[in-house]
């Protein structure tokens, strides 16, 4: 019997893994990057929509832009409602992106070597269908 989920975990920690080693000497780990990448595509966002786009708990997603708010890669400002913080790219991370974007292509280009665009389809409508088999009804 296959274990896909185990498989998928393990793939994800490899990946989280080499992608750290590249990004760590550049300031930035790879939780930190799915933020930095989410915010730069998508400009502003408050903290609860991050949370829920990247899959993470709200403390989490808490005590990582509080780390890199004093890093100086994000800035945070409160919104109509108090309660509701918006998150966007600091200008100082708005000019290191391009630097992590090639680092973060370069790996998922090592990672993807010897598959054709055909194999990269299937594969992106397989992930596709099992994250919707996952969400709530």
């Amino acid at each position: 019997m296959q274990y896909y989920g185990h498989r998928i975990s393990q793939t994800a920690r490899i990946f989280s893994k080499t992608l750290n080693g590249t990004m760590s000497p550049m300031g930035l780990y790879s939780s930190q990057w799915g933020i930095i990448l989410c915010l730069h595509y998508r400009e502003s966002l408050t903290q609860v929509q991050l949370s829920n786009y990247l899959n993470v708990e709200a403390p989490t997603i808490t005590r990582t832009l509080t780390r890199l708010e004093e890093m100086g890669w994000i800035i945070r400002s409160e919104g109509d409602d108090k309660r509701e913080r918006y998150v966007s790219l600091s200008p100082q991370a708005v000019e290191r992106f391009p630097e992590w974007l090639d680092a973060a292509k370069e790996q998922e280009e090592q990672a993807l070597r010897g598959l054709d665009e055909a194999e990269l389809a299937i594969f992106n409508r397989v992930l596709k269908k099992m994250n919707d088999n996952l969400q709530p009804s």
